[in-house]
């Protein structure tokens, strides 16, 4: 059980070699107008979301600060955390990475490990756990910006339970293998979601088909496909529109925020802001709860955030995670966009990722600085160039399997992430041992 295994405190658990435990720089170590557009990244909060680390989305500085700042360095194996603003996250620093050099930032904290007493996927996992998460969060200074008191002190004061190297390796073989399939889940997704948007571009904005034709190019498409589309353009009030395609205002072909029966108090999935996807078409996390004053929705429909940040971030749902005839409900800060009959369902949602519609949504915002919002009724100055109806079935017969592909994806991962939440705490502290998941024979298969 737990209490075989020794308690030790991070700083001694420490590698030996000098700012094994660091704290990003403060004050005046790294100054504002010391940042470029290019050189070497800076770690920040969001380098380190959700459990992973993100390669991207830096800021930078010169290689002469860098120097300057080499304490500050962080190689493959350190574990990262957040001490201040977006609490609770960790990462690990990767051995493949897109830089060869990265710098912390003043909001972060690095522990180096020492190799022959605390593997870094294992102290890793420890501060993702329940113990690990309120350790640091009962030190947390809730004056002005949240953040973990004294920081350093601290995170070197740690306690945790250190078993074996060899029961800490399979600890975090188990649940980096549950993490591995989630992550591979996630990749696939994007894949899936970029295929279906390239189509959904390449013939309904830049009118790829039409244009080959019209030069005498091979579309690339099989003939019976190809044949749908006319070898010619027609100029209009919004450009070169496909000969023979109808413009027509958005309203015209999808409805906008559709009637919807739910009674108040009635107990239904319930998709709460923070959960709306950035990428990918499906939530993170759908929950039950009485209804009480919100956008509704149902299966086949797209969500649109109209709020900022939310907008601008790309926050955009489709429904298809309900059960038939279920209606769900989530924030007043949703568009619903619905097709109409002979529209396929997924072109609303491709349409709610486009950069067109985006845009016309960010530009037409109004309200104060900080709370502006799209209004709905604006939607009925964007025009669609809509083809015919043999076009839009195509569509729609074509990236239907994707996103079913990608539902049962996330699902998946869905059941993997509860599984490794219920592991997560019972191997950390002892409650189940290694050798209880070897009677069970506990496998996941990439």
């Amino acid at each position: 059980m737990a209490g075989e295994w020794p308690l030790r405190t991070i700083a001694e658990c420490a590698s030996t070699e000098p700012y094994s435990t660091q704290i990003g720089p403060f004050g005046n170590a790294l100054m504002a107008d010391e940042y470029t557009e290019s050189g070497v990244p800076v770690l920040r909060g969001v380098n380190i979301n959700h459990g992973r680390f993100h390669d991207d989305d830096f800021a930078f500085i010169d290689e002469a600060t860098a120097d300057r700042l080499g304490k500050y360095e962080s190689f493959p194996g350190d574990v990262l955390l957040v001490h201040k603003g977006t609490l609770g996250q960790i990462g690990l620093m990767p051995s493949k990475r897109r830089y060869p050099r990265y710098i912390m930032g003043n909001s972060m904290l690095r522990v180096r490990c020492n190799p022959d007493i605390l593997l870094p996927e294992y102290l890793y996992y420890w501060f993702t756990s329940g113990d690990g998460q309120h350790y640091l969060f009962s030190r947390v200074s809730q004056v002005g910006v949240p953040q973990i008191q004294t920081p350093l002190s601290t995170l070197r004061q740690a306690v945790l339970p250190v078993p074996p190297l060899s029961e800490q390796r399979t600890i975090a073989r188990i649940l980096g293998t549950l993490d591995d399939k989630i992550e591979l889940n996630r990749r696939m997704n994007e894949t899936l979601e970029a295929m279906a948007q390239a189509l959904f571009k390449a013939w309904f904005v830049d009118f790829d088909p039409v244009r080959a034709k019209a030069e005498g190019r091979d579309t690339g498409l099989p003939q019976h496909i190809g044949d749908l589309f006319p070898d010619a353009f027609e100029d209009l009030e919004l450009g070169e529109i496909p000969k023979g395609w109808e413009v027509i205002p958005l309203p015209d072909a999808i409805d906008v925020n559709p009637a919807r029966s739910l009674r108040k108090g009635e107990v239904a999935p319930y998709l709460d802001m923070a959960n709306m996807p950035m990428q990918g078409h499906v939530p993170d996390r759908v929950i039950d709860r009485p209804y009480g004053s919100g956008m509704r929705f149902v299966n086949g429909d797209t969500l649109v955030a109209r709020i900022t940040p939310c907008l601008e971030n790309g926050k955009t749902a489709f429904v298809d995670f309900l059960e038939d005839g279920q209606v769900g409900w989530g924030s007043t800060e949703y568009i619903v966009l619905r097709p109409k009959p002979s529209l396929p369902e997924e072109f609303a949602y491709c349409l709610g990722r486009s950069d067109a519609f985006r845009q016309f949504a960010i530009h037409r915002m109004t309200g104060s600085s900080g709370r502006q919002r799209v209004p709905a009724d604006s939607l009925r100055h964007f025009y669609l160039a809509m083809p015919p109806q043999a076009v839009t079935e195509r569509f729609g017969w074509t990236v239907r399997p994707l996103f079913a592909r990608a539902r049962g994806a996330m699902l998946e991962s869905r059941v993997l992430a509860e599984l490794r939440d219920f592991l997560l705490p019972k191997l950390i502290s002892g409650e189940l041992r290694v050798k209880d998941l070897a009677q069970t024979s506990v496998e996941v298969t990439a």
